[in-house]
């Protein structure tokens, strides 16, 4: 019999989940002004990259907290007088 892992690789996967989506809206950048581009850049291309690849779990969502967290860091870094 197959093991859960195997099954699930099977399964396709849902778009997102709620919690998903409602974090990659942070990850948005082409609003920002010019400066603040080029740092949210980087971060909003690797979360999409992410989105795109990861199975939706509990891991994927504590991948994409962690990368919003550095990329809000690296926003007050750039900002911060």
């Amino acid at each position: 019999m197959n093991s859960a892992l195997e099954r699930m690789a099977g399964m396709p996967q849902q778009s997102s989940v709620p919690e998903v989506r409602f974090t990659m809206q942070f990850f948005e950048y082409s609003h920002l002004p010019e400066h603040l581009q080029q740092v949210s850049a980087p971060f909003g291309d690797l979360a999409q990259a992410l989105h795109e690849s990861l199975p939706n779990n509990a891991e994927k969502q504590k991948a994409l907290n962690k990368l919003l967290e550095a990329k809000d860091a690296a926003v007050r870094a750039l900002v911060a007088k």
